[in-house]
């Protein structure tokens, strides 16, 4: 620490005699003369009590105030600011008047021992308790980013939890270094010198009317443009300028989707249909695929049973594959139409991405739903068609040595008619269980997609 001079520390005593009208007791009337009242120049004060002073030297390590003290306070660089390794010339400035909080009277190198910081505390804390009963908001500036949130410099540091510094989750704490932000108290303990903050409850406490305001104008089926603003497993999140509406996964387009970044981005600008509106929740689901046309009206209105159409193998399974015969719009070739001989596994005639004729079977207006077929189709030119006919080729042959290689002919009769039972058996069972199992991964997804929303 730098070497402090210190002055005399005996205290004048003050003279015996009259205070000389209008001199505000600092002149005093002594055996006939006029002397000056030292005594009446020098402040009172205490350990604990806050002083005003004048910055009158900065050192590395400390700065020296004066009080109107009979000597100069010190405040040691550490009693500068909540800040950490402060430098003393960042936090003052020659002449500055700052207030200090009385540390010691007189150490044992008779200085007088001053603390700027918590001078600053105690007015800081004194606010945010008025703050924290009154439900103000309080400022600070950003000092640190911590794990786990940020550290305000309210007079007392602060905490704000990164969920509570915006009403959307935060990725980059430290965009917020250096800013003021205005807070609501939400906790706070004195003997801990404890003192949690959020910015969220100040933003959602400003956007209410907001979000009053729109729900109050939207209705059901209304058309709107927004931004999307976050994007999740279940759907995606739209800003309509202070409230967030969703699109749920199943509304954001006519075709399958697996996942809502396959249709949309963050930032990206879009029409979308209201589709309701949960007032009292202040929910609003929207719909993007209501603002696009309806692929399924151009199959009604312009196909029938029976017309042949080029389409696309879009998925492979185990009862069978669909097609997608116009964008948006695909139909189930069951098992039992891919080929006239008999199919064990659909991949063994078609392979997703292929492209191949269906003809029409039936289409079911009211379920939306396209029933195909692929041996129906004359002069059918299959991506895989000889597959088939050599499996048969082989399965033929190996019957024909079984039967020469054993003498046994009671062992080789039973075994095509066990050949022919076992797919009529297999046909009925997914003929009666493919519509359910075609529609098991959405009935399973759909409930707890719309329960997260």
């Amino acid at each position: 620490m730098t070497d402090t001079t210190v002055t005399d520390t005996t205290v004048t005593p003050a003279p015996t005699g009259s205070p000389v009208e209008g001199s505000n007791g600092l002149l005093v009337e002594v055996d006939g003369k006029v002397v000056p009242n030292y005594a009446a120049t020098m402040v009172s004060f205490e350990e604990g009590d806050v002083v005003k002073g004048k910055v009158v030297r900065i050192d590395k390590d400390e700065v020296l105030v004066d009080i109107g003290y009979k000597a100069e306070g010190v405040i040691p660089s550490t009693e500068l600011s909540i800040r950490k390794s402060v430098d003393p010339v960042d936090e003052v400035e020659l002449g500055e008047e700052v207030d200090a909080l009385v540390l010691t009277k007189e150490d044992s190198e008779g200085r007088l021992i001053l603390s700027k910081k918590r001078a600053r505390f105690e007015k800081a804390w004194r606010k945010i308790e008025a703050a924290a009963e009154s439900g103000e908001p309080v400022e600070g500036n950003v000092i640190e980013v911590v794990k786990g949130g940020l550290i305000l410099d309210l007079g007392v540091r602060g905490f704000l939890p990164a969920s509570l510094v915006d009403i959307r989750r935060v990725h980059n704490l430290d965009e917020f270094l250096g800013q003021a932000l205005e807070c609501k108290v939400i906790e706070l303990n004195r003997s801990r010198n404890n003192v949690v903050l959020s910015r969220r409850a100040v933003l959602e406490e400003e956007r209410k009317e907001v979000r009053e305001q729109i729900l109050g104008r939207l209705e059901p089926g209304q058309v709107v443009e927004g931004k999307i603003s976050n994007i999740v497993d279940f759907g995606a999140f739209v800003d309509l300028e202070g409230i967030d509406g969703l699109i749920h996964i199943s509304e954001l387009s006519w075709s399958h989707v697996n996942h809502p970044s396959e249709v949309v981005s963050i930032g990206d600008t879009v029409r979308i249909k209201v589709l309701d509106i949960d007032r009292d929740r202040q929910r609003i689901s929207l719909g993007l695929k209501q603002t696009q046309e309806d692929p399924w009206q151009r199959v009604v209105s312009s196909h029938r049973a029976g017309d042949v159409l080029e389409g696309t193998v879009t998925k492979v399974v185990a009862f069978g594959a669909f097609v997608e015969i116009l964008p948006g719009v695909e139909g189930l070739v069951h098992i039992s139409e891919l080929a006239d001989h008999h199919v064990e596994s659909p991949g063994e005639v078609v392979e997703p991405s292929s492209k191949l004729n269906v003809k029409i079977l039936e289409i079911d207006e009211e379920r939306r739903r396209l029933s195909l077929s692929i041996k129906r189709v004359e002069g059918q030119n299959m991506p895989m068609g000889d597959l088939g006919e050599q499996i048969e080729a082989a399965e033929g042959s190996a019957v024909e040595g079984s039967a020469v290689e054993g003498s046994d002919v009671a062992a080789a009769g039973p075994e095509p008619e066990a050949v022919a039972e076992e797919p009529a058996a297999e046909e009925d069972a997914e003929q009666g269980g493919e519509p359910e199992a075609a529609e098991e991964p959405e009935a399973a997804d759909e409930p707890e997609a719309s329960s997260e929303s």
